[in-house]
C-alpha cells in the first residue's frame, strides 16, 4: 500500500513529511487512530525524499488548493531541509499560500536558530503553545527536551515574526478557561495572535 505523503482536507492539501516528533502530547490525534480527517493511514514506512514529496504534490494537482499545509503524523521541522525545498518548489511554481503547523521546537531539534530559513517560503506559521503555564505545557506536551522547551518554543515564535508574514499561536479548547486566558496573556505579551482550536478527538 502506498504511503500517504499528501492528503486533502476540504480545500487544503496537507503534507506528511515524517512520523518523528520530540513531543508526546496527551491530545495528539496519533493516539486516536491511523489517519486524520478521513485520510488513509499517515504512518510512513520511511521519511519521503524531496523528490517523493514533489511527485506527490504534482500527482495531487497541488495548484488547485486554497492552501498547502505542512502537517502530518510528526513534526515537520524534523525534516527542515525537505520542508524548505518543497516549500520553495511550491513558491517557484504557484501562488498557493503555504502554512507550517509546528510544535515550535525546531531550534532545539537542530541545535541552531531556524526561523530565518522559513523566510519567503512560509506564509503562515502556526505554533502549538498548548498551555498558558510552563507546568501545564510540560504536563500535556511531554517534550523530550524537558523544561527548556516552553521558552524555546516562545523564542522561536518571536523569531518567526521577523521572517513569516503571519505567525500564530494555537491551543486546543479542552485545556480550560484559566489556561486559555493565561495563553492569551502570553500571546498578547509577545504580540502574536492566539487561535483556540476545537479538539479533534
Amino acid at each position: 500500500m502506498a504511503m500517504t505523503i499528501v492528503y486533502e482536507v476540504g480545500d487544503k492539501l496537507y503534507i506528511n513529511l515524517t512520523n518523528k516528533c520530540p513531543c508526546s502530547c496527551t491530545f495528539c490525534i496519533r493516539q486516536n487512530g491511523d489517519g486524520a480527517y478521513g485520510s488513509d493511514s499517515l504512518w510512513l514506512d520511511h521519511d519521503p525524499s524531496e523528490q517523493e514529496v514533489i511527485e506527490a504534490l504534482e500527482k495531487a494537482d497541488y495548484k488547485k488548493y486554497k492552501e498547502i499545509v505542512f502537517c502530518g503524523y510528526g513534526e515537520p521541522t524534523q525534516r527542515l531541509d525537505v520542508l524548505t525545498a518543497a516549500a520553495k518548489y511550491i513558491k517557484d511554481n504557484s501562488d498557493v499560500p503555504v502554512r507550517l503547523n509546528t510544535n515550535g521546537l525546531s531550534d532545539l531539534i537542530h541545535n541552531a536558530p531556524t526561523a530565518r530559513r522559513l523566510e519567503g517560503l512560509i506564509d503562515t506559521v502556526s505554533i502549538s503553545l498548548n498551555a498558558g503555564t510552563q507546568a501545564e505545557y510540560l504536563r500535556v506536551t511531554r517534550p523530550s527536551f524537558g523544561e527548556i522547551s516552553y521558552k524555546a518554543m516562545q523564542d522561536f515564535a518571536k523569531e518567526c515574526k521577523k521572517y513569516v508574514p503571519n505567525t500564530v499561536f494555537t491551543v486546543v479548547d479542552v485545556i480550560g478557561e484559566d489556561e486559555i486566558k493565561a495563553a492569551q496573556d502570553i500571546a498578547d505579551s509577545l504580540g502574536i495572535k492566539l487561535r483556540v482550536r476545537k479538539y479533534e478527538g
